[in-house]
């Protein structure tokens, strides 16, 4: 038996990258996975890969920024599948900026779809899982904690998520709900290739970027998908309220 065997998990940012992948793995251990995302080909591409492996799945597209969407989507899933007992909220942009560089609807833009796409979903699942616990787990950063370079308004918004999932966790430990953050490092996805198109020639930062990682390499979107299968499984029980860092030993490094 799968260690999500017949739980609902929904999964925003789903169409590609870390949100297709944790998607997918959390299929293969047995839940119907919700993808979200606002890409809807994408969404319906992981979509489809689930079914293709005789799994459970359905996809919506939307903008997690949009409370009405997130209120009706999981309306919408309890009354398909059942509540939702674990969410996995993925989805995330960037701008790539300093701060004197950002402008202020950017910098908003960047907290409304990272931020603000965290706390909806949770705010529309949690309701739902209170009845019978769920678990519920943030992407973040790594960079959350050590920093990073022209990058303010996504590195801030990947703080405010931290701080967010601390506070939830201590909110709703008594429902039974587990909440918690990963903090991947460089991970080989499509928004890793649009960060370093950014630059004219992305090759030294592409190596300095290797160089923060002790193992010498990025991750790979498979890797973060595992510590996101223990965050949302019964193995992590006893788990909430913490960072979970994939993020080949950066912060340690």
């Amino acid at each position: 038996m799968g260690r999500l065997e017949g739980r609902v998990a929904l999964v925003t940012g789903g169409g590609s990258g870390i949100g297709r992948s944790t998607a997918c793995r959390f299929a293969e251990e047995g839940a119907t996975v919700v993808v979200v995302d606002i890409n809807a080909e994408g969404s319906a591409e992981t979509a489809e890969l689930i079914e293709r492996e005789g799994r459970k799945a359905c996809w919506f597209q939307a903008d997690v920024t949009e409370d009405r969407a997130a209120s009706a989507i999981v309306e919408e899933v309890q009354g398909r599948f059942g509540a939702p007992n674990v969410l996995m909220t993925a989805a995330a942009i960037s701008v790539g900026k300093t701060v004197p560089d950002t402008l202020p609807e950017e910098w908003d833009r960047v907290f409304e779809v990272n931020v603000k796409g965290t706390f909806l979903w949770m705010r529309a699942c949690i309701p739902f899982m209170s009845a019978k616990g769920g678990s519920i787990v943030a992407v973040a950063s790594q960079l959350a904690v050590s920093g990073g370079l022209s990058n303010a308004a996504y590195v801030a918004s990947k703080g405010a998520i931290v701080s967010l999932c601390r506070t939830a966790a201590n909110d709703h430990a008594s429902d039974g709900i587990r909440i918690n953050c990963i903090l991947p490092g460089a991970t080989e996805t499509p928004f890793l290739d649009r960060s370093f198109a950014r630059f004219d020639d992305p090759t030294p930062y592409i190596e300095r970027s290797l160089s923060r990682h002790p193992l010498g390499r990025f991750g790979r979107p498979e890797e973060v998908a595992d510590a996101a299968l223990f965050l949302a499984s019964d193995e992590s029980s006893f788990t909430t309220g913490t960072e979970l860092r994939v993020d080949g030993g950066w912060i340690g490094g």
